[in-house]
Protein backbone atom coordinates (compact mmCIF):
# COMPACT_ATOMS: atom_id res chain seq x y z
CA UNK A 1 0.00 0.00 0.00
CA UNK A 2 1.53 3.32 -1.08
CA UNK A 3 0.66 5.10 2.16
CA UNK A 4 2.43 2.57 4.35
CA UNK A 5 5.43 2.29 2.04
CA UNK A 6 6.00 6.06 2.06
CA UNK A 7 5.44 6.31 5.81
CA UNK A 8 8.08 3.67 6.34
CA UNK A 9 10.57 5.50 4.12
CA UNK A 10 9.87 8.77 5.95
CA UNK A 11 10.18 7.24 9.41
CA UNK A 12 13.54 5.69 8.49
CA UNK A 13 14.61 8.92 6.73
CA UNK A 14 15.28 6.95 3.58
CA UNK A 15 12.73 8.87 1.49
CA UNK A 16 14.51 10.87 -1.20
CA UNK A 17 13.09 14.39 -1.13
CA UNK A 18 13.18 16.45 -4.30
CA UNK A 19 12.41 20.17 -4.35
CA UNK A 20 11.67 22.02 -7.60
CA UNK A 21 12.76 25.65 -7.32
CA UNK A 22 15.65 26.69 -5.06
CA UNK A 23 14.62 30.24 -4.24
CA UNK A 24 13.37 31.91 -1.06
CA UNK A 25 11.07 28.95 -0.33
CA UNK A 26 12.76 25.93 -1.87
CA UNK A 27 16.33 26.35 -0.63
CA UNK A 28 15.48 26.78 3.08
CA UNK A 29 13.11 23.81 2.82
CA UNK A 30 15.52 21.39 1.18
CA UNK A 31 18.32 22.39 3.56
CA UNK A 32 16.07 21.50 6.51
CA UNK A 33 15.36 18.05 5.05
CA UNK A 34 19.03 17.48 4.26
CA UNK A 35 20.20 18.52 7.73
CA UNK A 36 17.61 16.14 9.16
CA UNK A 37 19.32 13.28 7.30
CA UNK A 38 17.09 12.78 4.26
CA UNK A 39 18.70 12.24 0.84
CA UNK A 40 17.73 15.32 -1.16
CA UNK A 41 17.86 16.62 -4.72
CA UNK A 42 17.20 20.26 -5.57
CA UNK A 43 15.96 21.07 -9.07
CA UNK A 44 16.64 24.51 -10.50
CA UNK A 45 16.58 25.83 -14.08
CA UNK A 46 19.10 28.57 -13.30
CA UNK A 47 22.46 26.95 -13.92
CA UNK A 48 24.32 29.71 -12.07
CA UNK A 49 22.38 28.95 -8.88
CA UNK A 50 22.98 25.24 -9.30
CA UNK A 51 26.72 25.74 -9.62
CA UNK A 52 26.85 28.11 -6.66
CA UNK A 53 24.81 25.83 -4.38
CA UNK A 54 26.90 22.79 -5.26
CA UNK A 55 29.96 24.79 -4.20
CA UNK A 56 28.35 25.39 -0.83
CA UNK A 57 27.25 28.98 -1.41
CA UNK A 58 23.81 30.24 -0.45
CA UNK A 59 22.05 33.04 -2.35
CA UNK A 60 19.30 33.35 0.28
CA UNK A 61 19.80 35.63 3.28
CA UNK A 62 18.02 33.21 5.66
CA UNK A 63 20.18 30.23 4.69
CA UNK A 64 23.80 30.43 5.90
CA UNK A 65 26.35 29.13 3.41
CA UNK A 66 27.73 27.03 6.27
CA UNK A 67 24.46 25.04 6.26
CA UNK A 68 24.66 24.49 2.51
CA UNK A 69 28.30 23.39 2.88
CA UNK A 70 27.29 20.95 5.60
CA UNK A 71 24.58 19.46 3.37
CA UNK A 72 26.96 19.07 0.43
CA UNK A 73 29.67 17.59 2.63
CA UNK A 74 27.20 15.07 4.05
CA UNK A 75 26.80 13.56 0.59
CA UNK A 76 22.99 13.57 0.74
CA UNK A 77 22.29 16.80 -1.14
CA UNK A 78 22.84 17.99 -4.68
CA UNK A 79 21.44 20.72 -6.89
CA UNK A 80 20.78 19.94 -10.52
CA UNK A 81 19.08 21.10 -13.71
CA UNK A 82 18.63 17.48 -14.82
CA UNK A 83 14.93 16.80 -14.22
CA UNK A 84 15.28 13.13 -15.16
CA UNK A 85 16.50 12.66 -11.58
CA UNK A 86 12.91 13.23 -10.44
CA UNK A 87 12.46 9.51 -10.95
CA UNK A 88 14.81 8.93 -7.98
CA UNK A 89 12.62 10.97 -5.63
CA UNK A 90 10.02 9.47 -3.32
CA UNK A 91 8.71 12.94 -2.53
CA UNK A 92 8.61 15.89 -4.94
CA UNK A 93 7.81 19.36 -3.58
CA UNK A 94 7.01 22.20 -6.00
CA UNK A 95 8.30 25.62 -4.84
CA UNK A 96 8.12 27.75 -7.97
CA UNK A 97 6.91 31.34 -8.50
CA UNK A 98 3.24 32.08 -9.17
CA UNK A 99 3.28 35.60 -10.64
CA UNK A 100 0.47 37.61 -12.17
CA UNK A 101 0.02 38.43 -15.82
CA UNK A 102 -0.22 42.09 -16.80
CA UNK A 103 -3.98 41.61 -16.69
CA UNK A 104 -3.62 40.69 -12.97
CA UNK A 105 -4.77 37.14 -13.70
CA UNK A 106 -2.85 34.12 -12.31
CA UNK A 107 0.15 32.97 -14.33
CA UNK A 108 0.26 29.21 -13.82
CA UNK A 109 3.08 28.56 -16.30
CA UNK A 110 5.70 27.64 -13.68
CA UNK A 111 3.36 25.17 -11.96
CA UNK A 112 2.36 23.69 -15.31
CA UNK A 113 6.02 23.34 -16.34
CA UNK A 114 6.89 21.66 -13.04
CA UNK A 115 3.92 19.31 -13.32
CA UNK A 116 4.97 18.46 -16.85
CA UNK A 117 8.49 17.53 -15.75
CA UNK A 118 7.13 15.40 -12.89
CA UNK A 119 4.72 13.60 -15.25
CA UNK A 120 7.54 12.92 -17.69
CA UNK A 121 9.61 11.07 -15.08
CA UNK A 122 6.86 9.91 -12.71
CA UNK A 123 6.89 6.45 -11.21
CA UNK A 124 4.60 4.56 -8.89
CA UNK A 125 4.98 5.31 -5.18
CA UNK A 126 5.63 9.06 -5.19
CA UNK A 127 4.16 11.84 -3.05
CA UNK A 128 3.83 15.21 -4.83
CA UNK A 129 3.30 18.37 -2.78
CA UNK A 130 2.60 21.84 -4.14
CA UNK A 131 3.84 24.75 -1.97
CA UNK A 132 3.50 27.57 -4.48
CA UNK A 133 0.77 30.01 -3.51
CA UNK A 134 -2.21 29.67 -5.80
CA UNK A 135 -6.01 29.74 -5.99
CA UNK A 136 -8.18 27.09 -4.30
CA UNK A 137 -8.58 24.11 -6.60
CA UNK A 138 -5.20 24.25 -8.34
CA UNK A 139 -3.86 21.01 -6.86
CA UNK A 140 -6.89 18.84 -7.71
CA UNK A 141 -7.95 20.70 -10.87
CA UNK A 142 -4.56 20.96 -12.56
CA UNK A 143 -2.01 18.54 -11.09
CA UNK A 144 -4.26 15.57 -10.32
CA UNK A 145 -5.74 15.29 -13.86
CA UNK A 146 -2.28 15.82 -15.35
CA UNK A 147 -0.89 12.79 -13.50
CA UNK A 148 -3.99 10.67 -13.97
CA UNK A 149 -3.92 11.24 -17.73
CA UNK A 150 -0.43 9.73 -17.63
CA UNK A 151 -1.96 6.53 -16.25
CA UNK A 152 -1.36 7.01 -12.53
CA UNK A 153 -4.18 6.59 -10.01
CA UNK A 154 -4.46 8.64 -6.81
CA UNK A 155 -3.94 6.65 -3.60
CA UNK A 156 -2.85 3.64 -5.64
CA UNK A 157 0.11 4.96 -7.63
CA UNK A 158 0.72 8.43 -6.16
CA UNK A 159 -0.30 10.81 -3.38
CA UNK A 160 -0.94 14.53 -3.82
CA UNK A 161 -1.11 17.39 -1.31
CA UNK A 162 -0.81 21.13 -0.84
CA UNK A 163 1.12 22.89 1.92
CA UNK A 164 1.41 26.69 1.68
CA UNK A 165 4.82 28.24 2.18
CA UNK A 166 5.01 30.71 5.04
CA UNK A 167 8.42 32.23 4.49
CA UNK A 168 9.18 35.66 5.97
CA UNK A 169 12.57 36.69 4.52
CA UNK A 170 14.87 38.38 6.99
CA UNK A 171 12.87 37.36 10.06
CA UNK A 172 15.40 36.10 12.63
CA UNK A 173 12.72 34.72 14.95
CA UNK A 174 10.53 32.66 12.60
CA UNK A 175 12.08 30.34 10.03
CA UNK A 176 11.10 27.06 8.38
CA UNK A 177 11.45 24.81 11.42
CA UNK A 178 9.37 26.89 13.88
CA UNK A 179 6.61 28.23 11.61
CA UNK A 180 3.50 26.01 11.95
CA UNK A 181 2.90 24.09 8.71
CA UNK A 182 -0.59 23.77 7.24
CA UNK A 183 -1.09 20.62 5.17
CA UNK A 184 -4.07 19.49 3.10
CA UNK A 185 -4.27 16.38 0.95
CA UNK A 186 -6.28 15.81 -2.19
CA UNK A 187 -7.10 12.53 -0.46
CA UNK A 188 -7.07 11.47 3.19
CA UNK A 189 -3.98 9.29 2.69
CA UNK A 190 -2.19 12.13 0.89
CA UNK A 191 -2.75 14.55 3.75
CA UNK A 192 -1.72 12.02 6.34
CA UNK A 193 1.59 11.13 4.67
CA UNK A 194 2.45 14.75 3.79
CA UNK A 195 1.76 15.73 7.39
CA UNK A 196 4.07 13.01 8.64
CA UNK A 197 6.80 14.16 6.24
CA UNK A 198 6.72 17.79 7.41
CA UNK A 199 6.59 16.76 11.07
CA UNK A 200 10.18 15.54 10.70
CA UNK A 201 11.45 19.10 10.14
CA UNK A 202 8.73 21.41 11.53
CA UNK A 203 7.76 21.82 15.18
CA UNK A 204 4.01 21.96 14.52
CA UNK A 205 1.92 20.60 11.64
CA UNK A 206 -1.75 21.48 11.23
CA UNK A 207 -3.57 18.98 9.02
CA UNK A 208 -6.74 20.26 7.33
CA UNK A 209 -9.45 18.34 5.52
CA UNK A 210 -8.44 19.09 1.93
CA UNK A 211 -5.92 20.70 -0.37
CA UNK A 212 -8.48 23.42 -1.17
CA UNK A 213 -8.71 24.42 2.49
CA UNK A 214 -4.91 24.69 2.64
CA UNK A 215 -4.83 26.73 -0.58
CA UNK A 216 -7.52 29.10 0.72
CA UNK A 217 -5.72 29.40 4.06
CA UNK A 218 -2.66 31.00 2.49
CA UNK A 219 -4.71 33.44 0.44
CA UNK A 220 -6.77 34.38 3.49
CA UNK A 221 -3.59 35.09 5.49
CA UNK A 222 -2.12 37.46 2.93
CA UNK A 223 -5.41 39.07 1.93
CA UNK A 224 -5.91 39.85 5.64
CA UNK A 225 -2.56 41.63 5.63
CA UNK A 226 -3.20 43.47 2.36
CA UNK A 227 -6.56 44.78 3.51
CA UNK A 228 -5.27 45.90 6.91
CA UNK A 229 -2.22 47.57 5.38
CA UNK A 230 -4.61 49.32 3.01
CA UNK A 231 -6.58 50.60 5.99
CA UNK A 232 -3.36 51.78 7.66
CA UNK A 233 -2.39 53.65 4.50
CA UNK A 234 -5.83 55.24 4.27
CA UNK A 235 -5.71 56.25 7.93
CA UNK A 236 -2.25 57.80 7.41
CA UNK A 237 -3.71 60.03 4.69
CA UNK A 238 -6.64 60.99 6.93
CA UNK A 239 -4.31 61.78 9.84
CA UNK A 240 -2.11 63.88 7.57
CA UNK A 241 -5.12 65.90 6.44
CA UNK A 242 -6.07 66.45 10.08
CA UNK A 243 -2.54 67.35 11.16
CA UNK A 244 -2.20 64.25 13.36
CA UNK A 245 0.87 62.01 13.69
CA UNK A 246 -0.38 58.66 12.31
CA UNK A 247 2.49 56.72 13.87
CA UNK A 248 1.64 58.05 17.31
CA UNK A 249 -1.99 57.05 16.73
CA UNK A 250 -0.98 53.47 15.84
CA UNK A 251 1.27 53.20 18.90
CA UNK A 252 -1.57 54.40 21.12
CA UNK A 253 -4.09 51.99 19.55
CA UNK A 254 -1.64 49.09 19.94
CA UNK A 255 -1.77 49.45 23.74
CA UNK A 256 -5.23 47.85 23.65
CA UNK A 257 -4.68 44.23 24.72
CA UNK A 258 -7.60 42.87 22.70
CA UNK A 259 -9.48 43.56 19.48
CA UNK A 260 -6.62 45.42 17.75
CA UNK A 261 -3.59 44.36 15.74
CA UNK A 262 -1.10 46.99 14.65
CA UNK A 263 -0.51 47.49 10.93
CA UNK A 264 1.62 50.34 9.66
CA UNK A 265 1.47 52.65 6.64
CA UNK A 266 4.22 52.70 4.03
CA UNK A 267 5.07 53.60 0.43
CA UNK A 268 3.14 50.58 -0.86
CA UNK A 269 3.32 46.81 -0.50
CA UNK A 270 6.04 44.54 -1.82
CA UNK A 271 7.34 41.01 -1.87
CA UNK A 272 6.00 38.03 -3.77
CA UNK A 273 2.96 37.36 -1.57
CA UNK A 274 0.95 40.33 -0.34
CA UNK A 275 0.77 42.30 -3.63
CA UNK A 276 -0.14 39.15 -5.61
CA UNK A 277 -2.05 36.64 -3.51
CA UNK A 278 -5.28 38.64 -3.08
CA UNK A 279 -5.57 38.75 -6.87
CA UNK A 280 -5.55 34.93 -6.97
CA UNK A 281 -8.45 34.87 -4.52
CA UNK A 282 -10.48 37.59 -6.27
CA UNK A 283 -9.83 35.96 -9.68
CA UNK A 284 -11.16 32.62 -8.44
CA UNK A 285 -14.13 34.37 -6.80
CA UNK A 286 -15.00 36.02 -10.13
CA UNK A 287 -15.11 32.58 -11.77
CA UNK A 288 -17.98 31.85 -9.39
CA UNK A 289 -19.78 35.14 -9.92
CA UNK A 290 -18.59 36.85 -6.73
CA UNK A 291 -17.09 40.35 -6.65
CA UNK A 292 -14.59 40.70 -3.79
CA UNK A 293 -14.93 44.42 -3.12
CA UNK A 294 -12.72 44.57 -0.02
CA UNK A 295 -9.80 43.10 -1.95
CA UNK A 296 -10.29 45.48 -4.87
CA UNK A 297 -10.45 48.55 -2.64
CA UNK A 298 -7.34 47.55 -0.66
CA UNK A 299 -5.42 46.98 -3.89
CA UNK A 300 -6.42 50.43 -5.16
CA UNK A 301 -5.26 52.10 -1.95
CA UNK A 302 -1.98 50.19 -1.68
CA UNK A 303 -1.04 50.50 -5.34
CA UNK A 304 -1.69 54.23 -5.14
CA UNK A 305 0.80 54.83 -2.33
CA UNK A 306 3.86 55.39 -4.57
CA UNK A 307 1.95 58.26 -6.25
CA UNK A 308 1.13 59.65 -2.81
CA UNK A 309 4.81 59.50 -1.84
CA UNK A 310 5.80 61.22 -5.08
CA UNK A 311 3.27 63.95 -4.26
CA UNK A 312 4.80 64.37 -0.78
CA UNK A 313 8.20 64.81 -2.43
CA UNK A 314 6.77 67.37 -4.86
CA UNK A 315 5.14 69.38 -2.06
CA UNK A 316 8.24 69.26 0.15
CA UNK A 317 10.41 70.52 -2.71
CA UNK A 318 7.90 73.24 -3.55
CA UNK A 319 8.17 74.60 -0.03
CA UNK A 320 11.91 74.94 -0.67
CA UNK A 321 11.10 76.76 -3.92
CA UNK A 322 12.24 73.83 -6.05
CA UNK A 323 10.47 71.59 -8.53
CA UNK A 324 10.76 67.83 -8.98
CA UNK A 325 12.13 68.42 -12.46
CA UNK A 326 15.86 68.93 -12.21
CA UNK A 327 16.08 68.05 -8.51
CA UNK A 328 18.45 65.39 -7.24
CA UNK A 329 16.50 62.87 -5.17
CA UNK A 330 18.20 60.21 -3.07
CA UNK A 331 16.20 57.07 -2.31
CA UNK A 332 17.27 55.26 0.85
CA UNK A 333 16.39 51.57 0.51
CA UNK A 334 14.98 49.84 -2.57
CA UNK A 335 14.33 46.35 -1.17
CA UNK A 336 10.68 45.73 -0.31
CA UNK A 337 11.45 45.33 3.41
CA UNK A 338 14.29 46.07 5.81
CA UNK A 339 17.57 44.17 5.95
CA UNK A 340 17.01 41.87 2.94
CA UNK A 341 17.95 42.02 -0.75
CA UNK A 342 14.54 41.08 -2.16
CA UNK A 343 13.18 43.69 -4.61
CA UNK A 344 10.15 41.75 -5.85
CA UNK A 345 7.25 44.19 -6.28
CA UNK A 346 9.10 46.76 -4.16
CA UNK A 347 7.15 50.04 -4.00
CA UNK A 348 10.47 51.92 -4.04
CA UNK A 349 10.82 51.03 -7.73
CA UNK A 350 7.51 52.64 -8.55
CA UNK A 351 8.46 55.73 -6.52
CA UNK A 352 11.73 55.97 -8.50
CA UNK A 353 9.91 55.49 -11.78
CA UNK A 354 7.36 58.20 -10.98
CA UNK A 355 9.99 60.72 -9.91
CA UNK A 356 12.15 60.06 -12.98
CA UNK A 357 9.12 60.43 -15.25
CA UNK A 358 8.71 63.92 -13.78
CA UNK A 359 12.26 64.94 -14.60
CA UNK A 360 14.08 64.22 -11.33
CA UNK A 361 17.64 62.94 -11.16
CA UNK A 362 17.23 59.87 -8.95
CA UNK A 363 20.00 57.97 -7.17
CA UNK A 364 19.74 55.34 -4.47
CA UNK A 365 21.61 53.77 -1.59
CA UNK A 366 20.94 50.22 -0.43
CA UNK A 367 23.75 48.02 0.91
CA UNK A 368 21.71 44.92 0.04
CA UNK A 369 21.02 45.79 -3.62
CA UNK A 370 23.83 46.59 -6.06
CA UNK A 371 21.71 47.23 -9.15
CA UNK A 372 18.12 48.13 -9.97
CA UNK A 373 16.91 47.12 -13.44
CA UNK A 374 13.17 47.81 -13.08
CA UNK A 375 12.03 44.30 -13.95
CA UNK A 376 10.88 43.55 -10.41
CA UNK A 377 7.68 45.60 -10.24
CA UNK A 378 4.73 46.88 -12.21
CA UNK A 379 6.14 50.32 -13.01
CA UNK A 380 4.99 52.89 -15.51
CA UNK A 381 8.08 52.67 -17.71
CA UNK A 382 11.30 50.76 -18.24
CA UNK A 383 13.91 53.33 -17.23
CA UNK A 384 17.68 52.98 -17.28
CA UNK A 385 19.33 50.78 -14.64
CA UNK A 386 20.53 52.41 -11.43
CA UNK A 387 23.48 51.38 -9.28
CA UNK A 388 23.99 51.55 -5.55
CA UNK A 389 25.75 54.73 -4.37
CA UNK A 390 27.94 54.89 -1.29
CA UNK A 391 26.21 56.93 1.41
CA UNK A 392 28.82 59.67 1.69
CA UNK A 393 28.45 63.08 3.32
CA UNK A 394 28.66 64.60 -0.14
CA UNK A 395 25.81 62.44 -1.47
CA UNK A 396 23.53 63.37 1.43
CA UNK A 397 24.30 67.08 1.34
CA UNK A 398 23.99 67.30 -2.46
CA UNK A 399 20.51 65.75 -2.56
CA UNK A 400 17.59 68.17 -2.84
CA UNK A 401 15.41 65.55 -1.15
CA UNK A 402 16.04 62.23 0.62
CA UNK A 403 13.23 59.65 0.52
CA UNK A 404 13.36 56.79 3.03
CA UNK A 405 11.57 53.92 1.30
CA UNK A 406 13.12 51.06 3.28
CA UNK A 407 14.39 51.47 6.84
CA UNK A 408 17.52 49.29 6.74
CA UNK A 409 19.14 48.92 10.17
CA UNK A 410 22.65 49.77 8.97
CA UNK A 411 21.87 53.39 8.09
CA UNK A 412 22.87 56.15 10.52
CA UNK A 413 19.67 58.18 10.43
CA UNK A 414 21.04 60.84 12.77
CA UNK A 415 23.70 61.54 10.13
CA UNK A 416 21.04 61.57 7.42
CA UNK A 417 19.12 64.23 9.34
CA UNK A 418 22.26 66.24 10.03
CA UNK A 419 23.33 66.50 6.38
CA UNK A 420 20.05 66.52 4.46
CA UNK A 421 17.90 69.54 3.66
CA UNK A 422 14.58 67.79 2.91
CA UNK A 423 13.54 64.29 4.02
CA UNK A 424 10.40 62.30 3.22
CA UNK A 425 10.19 59.44 5.73
CA UNK A 426 7.73 56.73 4.63
CA UNK A 427 8.78 54.16 7.25
CA UNK A 428 8.99 56.10 10.53
CA UNK A 429 12.76 55.54 10.49
CA UNK A 430 13.40 58.89 12.21
CA UNK A 431 12.52 58.80 15.90
CA UNK A 432 11.47 61.89 17.83
CA UNK A 433 14.94 62.59 19.24
CA UNK A 434 16.48 62.51 15.78
CA UNK A 435 13.77 64.73 14.32
CA UNK A 436 13.96 67.28 17.13
CA UNK A 437 17.69 67.72 16.66
CA UNK A 438 17.52 68.18 12.90
CA UNK A 439 17.41 71.36 10.82
CA UNK A 440 16.09 69.43 7.83
CA UNK A 441 12.53 69.78 6.63
CA UNK A 442 11.03 66.40 7.51
CA UNK A 443 7.77 65.07 6.03
CA UNK A 444 6.44 61.81 7.45
CA UNK A 445 3.83 59.49 6.02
Amino acid sequence: MIKNDLKSLITDKNACVGVIGLGYVGLPLIVEFSLEGFPTIGFEVDGTKVESINKGRSHIVDVPSSDVEKCIAGGKFEATSDFSKLSKCDVVIICVPTPLRKTKDPDMSFILASGGEIKKYMRKGQLVILESTTYPGTTDEILQPMFEKAGFKLDVDFLLAFSPERVDPGNPEFQTHNIPKVVGGVSKDSGEVASELYSTIVDEVHLVSSARVAEACKLWENTFRAINIGMANEMAKVCSALGIDSWEVVRAAATKPFGFMAFYPGPGIGGHCIPLDPHYLSWKARQHGFDSQFITLAEQINSGMPKYVAALVRDALNENEKSVKGSKILILGVAYKKDIDDMRESPALSVIDLLRSRGAEVVYHDDFVEEVTFDHAYTIGDGEPLYNQELTDELLSSADCVVICTEHSGVDYSRVCELSSVIVDTRNALNEDIRNGSKAKIVRL
